[in-house]
């Protein structure tokens, strides 16, 4: 970087004001500030262009309600809660992948194992699904007793919240693995949908030449004593926007083919009325004790 001498100074100036007796906010705010006077630097921006910035950051904000939050939305444009998901994670490759939790979690009805999470009009024209599978730890030794948050879309790409169509907690379930590990639910295929955009972030996606989609998918958050949670997706696989999620959370391993099955009695052993999609999925959580070792790794592999 070319040495000027005043800004050097303003840098030095601003980084002996960073006296904050925890160690790690210290460290945080250092490099904030180091990379965005970096950015200031490099980009040289107009007085009115760093304002026109610090307008849509306010907007940004006042766009947030309590079931919309524009700066997750805005973090996920810009692959910011992948990145920072993709560091926190670290684990086997025999662990489920993680991925980005999104701006429409919402806490979820408890339900029994094969409850039907769709009560909203798409359960009459969509179609069914069934989605299982088992919650084990990486050697494959199910998991009794976990819990498997659900949420998803309808068949038009609406959550409950944004959908007066569709009654509270449609589309979601807190469920409780059985003695084998195993879950089950009745649910409709999901779509692929747009993120919001008639807020702040959308105006940006467009004045970037981006689209909204996201290709269709279910949301988990499971939870078992003695492992560590993973929010994750699994997503449809032949989706359209599959290799341009506008969250980039697509991962090769969350990617799952339905099966249909016209068998009437399979459509009865899950209490399908017809033929129904068939969605596996199954979730491998990372012990605890295995923290102690990922908590000693770095990016590439580095033992701090």
């Amino acid at each position: 970087m070319t040495p000027e001498p005043e800004l050097d100074r303003l840098l030095a100036d601003v980084l002996r004001q960073v006296k904050a007796e925890d160690p790690r906010l210290a460290e945080i705010v250092r490099s904030a500030v180091t990379h965005l006077h970096a950015f200031v630097r490099e980009v040289r921006p107009t007085e009115e262009e760093w304002l026109r910035g610090i307008d849509f950051l306010v907007r940004t904000g006042q766009a947030c309600t309590p079931t919309r939050n524009e700066f997750i939305l805005l973090s996920d444009m810009l692959g910011l809660t992948s990145a920072v998901d993709e560091v926190n994670h670290a684990g086997p490759p025999e662990a489920t992948p993680s991925s980005v939790e999104g701006p429409f979690h919402s806490p979820a009805p408890a339900r029994p194992l094969g409850a039907s999470i769709a009560e909203g009009p798409e359960r009459d024209r969509a179609e069914p699904m069934v989605v299982h599978g088992r919650v084990t730890d990486c050697a494959g030794t199910p998991i009794a007793g976990a819990t498997v948050d659900v949420w998803q879309a309808d068949d038009a790409g609406h959550y409950d919240t944004q959908d007066v169509a569709q009654p509270d907690g449609n589309l979601r379930a807190l469920l409780t693995t059985d003695d084998e590990g195993r879950y089950w639910f009745r649910s409709v295929l999901p779509s692929s949908y747009p993120v919001p955009t008639d807020g702040p972030v959308g105006g940006l996606l467009t004045a970037l030449g981006r689209h909204p989609m996201r290709p269709a998918h279910i949301h988990l958050r499971v939870e078992a004593a003695g492992h560590r949670p993973v929010t994750t997706h699994v997503f449809v696989a032949g989706d359209p926007y599959l290799d341009s999620d506008a969250a980039f959370a697509v991962k090769d391993a969350l990617v799952v083919a339905p099966e249909r099955r016209d068998d009437p009695g399979e459509a009865a052993r899950w209490a399908v009325d017809g033929p129904f999609l068939d969605f596996a999925f199954d979730i491998r959580l990372v012990a605890q004790p295995a923290q102690a070792e990922l908590a000693a790794v770095t990016l590439g592999g580095v033992a701090r």
